[in-house]
């Protein structure tokens, strides 16, 4: 049984939802998100509060009423406080700027890295080594923030690369220093 989503959620008085075809879409200040339900999965509204229920006791349904809970919970988060994702880069030479609808990159490689930004994502660049990702979509963000840290992700040598903010890498040791000459 489902702890997580068999509780409520409450909806804040800036925040529209709606249930329509099979379809949850959320509106607030910042945007709209919408998402598809599955079909054992049905949503109430009463009063304020909004509450998930599943139409079997099955395992998969089981699995997914706790998942859709969560997923509304974070349409909710995103369409009043928006989601932000930070990464690093390092690395001798290595820098970022956004130009127009592209994140362009300067790797160490003989050409330079261009990103087009999808639709519904703004990136800044505070700082040559540093990225900013904002919007209003979690799964977004997360997926935009790992494409470009695929560029060049962290090396275990050196450290260079691309990073999550605050992301530890553990550094390896040399062939040199691992024998002693």
């Amino acid at each position: 049984m489902s702890r997580l989503g068999n509780k409520s959620v409450a909806i804040p008085k800036d925040v529209k939802i709606e249930v329509k075809d099979g379809a949850v879409c959320v509106e607030g200040p910042k945007g709209k998100l919408a998402r598809k339900l599955c079909g054992g999965i049905s949503v109430e509204i009463n009063a304020g509060t909004l509450l998930v229920k599943r139409a079997a006791n099955t395992k998969i349904d089981k699995s997914l009423h706790g998942l859709f809970r969560a997923l509304i919970v974070n349409m909710i988060v995103g369409v009043t406080q928006g989601y932000l994702k930070e990464l690093e880069i390092q690395g001798v030479g290595f820098k970022a700027a956004v130009a127009g609808d592209k994140l362009n990159m300067a790797l160490g490689f003989s050409h330079p890295v261009n990103y087009v930004i999808p639709a519904g994502i703004k990136i800044e660049t505070p700082k040559p080594t540093q990225v900013v990702i904002k919007g209003i979509d979690k799964e977004l963000i997360g997926k935009v923030a790992s494409e470009i840290r695929a560029f060049y992700p962290p090396e275990p040598y050196k450290g260079k690369g691309i990073r999550y903010l605050g992301e530890h890498v553990k550094k390896k040791i040399g062939k040199a220093q691992a024998t002693g000459k």
